[in-house]
């Protein structure tokens, strides 16, 4: 039953076009979404690339999230395991400094509680970055990006917040080597753990 009524939603949010004058590549919601899958990947929006090719995380930042999450791409587009659903499905254009911009403010509040409610395996959300973490932690997120990834399990066991794995995160990285040396080791068990069920 939860099947069906997520295939029709899925199909409901493919055909959207809510902000559509304000997408400058028009809409193409990017996610992936079953009513067997065990984790969530929550991130920001589709850039370019994968506005083209249709593929979530199919850049180099999904390359760095996939080993940061020890998976192989067969496990992680396996959707009937893991569904990836950004805060925003469709690309949302470019800011003057060269980055992309937030996503849409419509698109989370309007889907997501939905698609969570028809996901009833879930047993771990990944929160990559600070709109996934803003949606879904609300105030409970810590003063900065970067202490509340690193009081991450403090939101278990629903919610592992991580950084977004861009190429602006390297200096970031550098900095705080607790991240890949404390946080990654556990939730790579975890992740495991869940996905062995």
């Amino acid at each position: 039953m939860s099947q069906r009524a997520l295939t029709r939603l899925l199909r409901d949010i493919r055909a959207c076009r809510v902000c559509e004058a304000d997408l400058p590549l028009g809409p193409r919601p990017i996610l992936r979404a079953s009513a067997t899958a065990r984790i969530a990947i929550v991130g920001q929006a589709p850039g370019t690339k994968v506005h083209e090719s249709g593929i979530p995380w199919d850049d180099p930042s999904g390359q760095r999230l996939r080993q940061w999450l020890d998976l192989e791409d067969h496990v992680f587009y396996d959707e009937t395991l893991i569904a990836i659903v950004p805060t925003g499905f469709c690309y949302p254009g470019r800011l003057p400094n060269g980055g992309d911009r937030p996503p849409r403010p419509e698109c989370a509040p309007l889907w997501h509680d939905r698609l969570v409610r028809l996901m009833p395996s879930l047993g771990l959300t990944l929160l990559v970055g600070q709109y996934a973490q803003a949606h879904y932690l609300g105030g409970r997120r810590r003063p900065t990006l970067g202490e509340t990834v690193r009081h991450g399990k403090d939101y278990l066991p629903a919610f592992w917040p991580l950084p977004h794995p861009s190429w602006r995160v390297s200096r970031w990285l550098r900095d705080n080597p607790w991240f890949e040396t404390d946080m990654l080791p556990p939730l790579r068990r975890r992740i495991r753990k869940i996905l062995r069920r």
